[in-house]
Formats: structure tokens, sequence, C-alpha cells
């Protein structure tokens, strides 16, 4: 197997290289093969060659004399119509016909053996040959050596020379393209390496070619500036959480320092008013942050039947009005949730409609293709349309919101999303004649059939 711990460059450069090294033997197999075949047909038409130079000569001075055939190592055997041995080179000397065919007395036969008794472990080819002499008939066999499947040792060699050439020049060339086609991802490589947490403006080179390359590079530039736009967020909600915790302590801390310089001076009972807003404002902060971190870590509150209708009118009757308010509410309607998170969800847009209201907001509850829904509308300036998603951003509040209210934290609204997808809902803005609309949408739980044993 390849060592996973070699680089990308080297295992596809191994893999190419093992690759090439089939398809190069696979060649070299169908070279050698067809050479052979050519070489072995080419051998026999030159024994036959021989054999007919021999029996011509055979016929007129005797097979004695016969010139010795061109292929090297070629044995010879000359038998007599009594099956006497006339004439044998030295290997065949005194030994039976080399094969026994028997064929048609009038025909010949050329065969490539291997293992015959004269010639063990090697091939042969052997050819059996009847001709007349003054009307008897002799038997002339030739044996020459088979082609073996290397044809030649300088063949074999230089196939294996020019195997591993071609071997090395892919080995070579696979390296070289797999260099510059993953020289991007070293830059990207090295670029992100540079990129410190403060410093997320810097983007990574991204490749000329439209490729899957030039795609990891623009994802890679997507993910810095998100990180860059998350960690800008963090610094402001920093900022401003600061601000915002620093404003009630200071303004305690003016509050006890000036009573204490002049206590028989001071009104303790509104120095504690004072310093209980205050307080309640940190709390409000700090509760906020808590919601958060519980939404962000799955904590879930309990899953039970809620009458979402009587949920809005006890937080109605329990607020103070400080604008006028206009219900309109189907009768109960029910969803499965948590009642405590719900409340903290219509909280959150009461308190941000009544922060935008001239004189009054609407609040309607009812139902729509099988969820619960539930709308909030002030008849304020409204919400941009591509500002409406950005208000549910954490820690994103608009130059409006901190016109009406200061000492918002802009965690209001990103939590009532969240409690919202947590029941399975959704929570947006919609188009209002005036104002801005808040629609919460939460599937109503189908019905529970109970049955009865009879």
């Amino acid at each position: 197997m390849t060592d996973r711990r070699c680089s990308i460059r080297t295992r596809l450069t191994m893999i190419a290289g093992m690759v090439m090294a089939v398809i190069y033997t696979a060649l070299a197999g169908l070279i050698l093969v067809v050479l052979r075949e050519s070489a072995a047909k080419s051998r026999t038409e030159r024994l036959v060659t021989d054999a007919v130079r021999f029996l011509r000569h055979a016929r007129t001075h005797g097979p004695w004399s016969a010139p010795r055939p061109d292929i090297s190592g070629t044995a010879i055997q000359v038998f007599t119509p009594s099956g006497a041995q006339a004439m044998a080179t030295p290997d065949l000397a005194g030994r039976p016909p080399i094969v026994n065919f028997r064929p048609d007395p009038d025909s010949h036969v050329i065969k490539t053996l291997c293992d015959l008794p004269a010639f063990p472990g090697r091939c042969r080819i052997v050819i059996d040959i009847p001709y007349h002499v003054r009307g008897d008939m002799w038997r002339l066999y030739m044996a020459a050596p088979d082609v073996p499947w290397y044809v030649s040792p300088g063949l074999l060699g230089s196939l294996i020379a020019c195997w591993l050439l071609l071997l090395a020049f892919t080995a070579w060339g696979a390296h070289r393209i797999v260099g510059k086609t993953l020289a991007p991802v070293h830059a990207i490589s090295a670029k992100l390496a540079t990129i410190a947490a403060s410093d997320l403006g810097e983007r990574v080179p991204v490749p000329e070619s439209r490729d899957e390359l030039r795609h990891l590079a623009e994802t890679a530039n997507q993910a810095l500036a998100r990180a860059q736009a998350a960690v800008q967020r963090q610094l402001r909600f920093a900022s401003d959480t600061s601000h915002d915790l620093r404003s009630p302590l200071a303004a305690m801390r003016a509050e006890l320092e000036d009573a204490l310089a002049h206590p028989e001076d001071t009104d303790w009972p509104d120095t504690g008013k004072a310093v209980l807003g205050s307080v309640e404002r940190l709390q409000a902060l700090v509760a906020d942050l808590l919601q958060l971190c519980r939404l962000d870590a799955g904590v879930s509150g309990r899953n039970d039947p809620v009458d979402l209708t009587g949920l809005v009118r006890d937080e109605l009757d329990r607020r103070p009005r400080k604008v006028t308010v206009v219900e309109r509410f189907d009768a109960a309607v029910v969803v499965d949730g948590d009642r405590i998170g719900l409340a903290r969800l219509l909280t959150n847009l009461l308190d941000n409609a009544e922060r935008h209201a001239v004189s009054s907001i609407t609040v309607t509850v009812g139902h729509h293709d099988g969820s619960a829904v539930l709308t909030v509308t002030d008849d304020g300036e409204g919400i941009a349309p591509d500002q409406r998603e950005v208000v549910f951003h954490r820690f994103v509040r608009l130059a409006a919101s901190r016109a009406v209210d200061a000492g918002g934290s802009g965690l209001g609204l990103p939590i009532a999303r969240q409690i919202a997808e947590a029941h399975g809902g959704t929570l947006v803005i919609e188009d209002s004649e005036q104002g801005a609309r808040f629609v919460l949408r939460i599937p109503i739980p189908r019905p529970r059939h109970s049955t009865e044993s009879p």
C-alpha cells in the first residue's frame, strides 16, 4: 500500500508510474509476441528452403554430400526405404527417427514440438518429408531450434532498456505535472500559514484557471471573509458590551459617590431607585448573554402543549402599556414548546416594537397551513428590505435603533429567531404598509388520538 505519510505529489507519481508500468509491460509483451510469431514463421520458411535444397542434391548425388542448412543447430536424419539410417548429423547418429508422424506417403509434415526424446527440455521445428530415389521412398527428417519467447537476448535487452527509460520519463513527467498542478495549493497553504487572527483582511491567491483549485481558493477567501466579519462583530459586541456595562456601573458609582460625599443631603430612597435601575439594566444584559450561551449549547426547555393565544394575552396584560396595543386573536392556538422560551421570544418582539412604534402596535395570533402564526407590527419607520436579515445577526444594531435606544445590546432579535428555530419554526420580517412586521410561524402538532380498551 502507498504510505499515507507521503505527499499527494509522491503518491500520484507512484500511481502514474505503476499504471504506466503495467501498460508498458503489456506493450512489451505484445511486441515480443508479434516479433516471435514473425521470427518463427521466417525460421520455418528457411527450414523448408533448406529441406528442398537438401532433397535436390540428395536425389542426384546422395544425402552424404548435401549442403548443410543455413539455420545453426539444425539436426538431420535420412532413412532408407528399409528403415535404416542412411545419414544423420552427429547429435542424431544411431538414433531412431526424431518423430513418427506416419503421414500419407506422398505428404510432408511441419510441426513445432517440445520435449522430444532426442531434445529433452527444448522445442524444435520438425519437418518430415518423403522423397523418391530410383522408385524407392526415402524419408528426410530435419529439426531446427524453435524461436525462444524473448526472440533474442539483444531484443530482450533493448525492450528492458526502453521500458526503464519510458518508466523513468513517465515518473519524471508525472512528478513535474502534478507539482505544477499543486503549486496553487502550496501557495494557498503558505498564505494561510501567515494569516494571523489579527489580520484576517489578507486573502489567498486565486489561480487564473477555472477549475477545482480556483474554487478552493475562492472558498478559502469566503471563509476568511466570514471569519473577518465574525471577528469584527465580536469586537463591536465587546466594545458595545463594555460600553453598556460601563454606563450603568459609572452611573451607580456616581450616585453612590455623591451620596457618600453628602450623606446628610442625600435622598437615600431616590439614590436606591437610581442604583436599582442601573442594576436592572446590567441584569438584562447578562440575561441576554446567558440565553445566547444556552441556545448555542443546544439546551432546550420543556416541550409541553402551550396555548399561544393565552400566552400572548397574559404577556400583554402583564406589561405596562407604553403605546396603544391592537389585539387580534383566534381561538386557542396550541403549539408544542417551552413556555418560558416562547414568552422570552414574545417579550423581545414586543420590546422591539414599543421602541420603534410612533403610537401603536398590532399583535395577532392565528393559524395558516398547519402552522401557528404570530405577528407583531409597529407603526414606526420600518426596516429596509436589504436590512431585514441583518437585524437578526448578533450584535448588530441599525442606526435607527441606536438613535431610539442607545442602551440596547443588539441581542434581542437574534435570541428571538434562535428560539423560533429551536421550536422548528421561523421568524422573519415581511412587508407592511407602515412600520416593521415580524412574523413567527411554528408548526401546529397533529391531534393526539387516544384509544380506549374495550
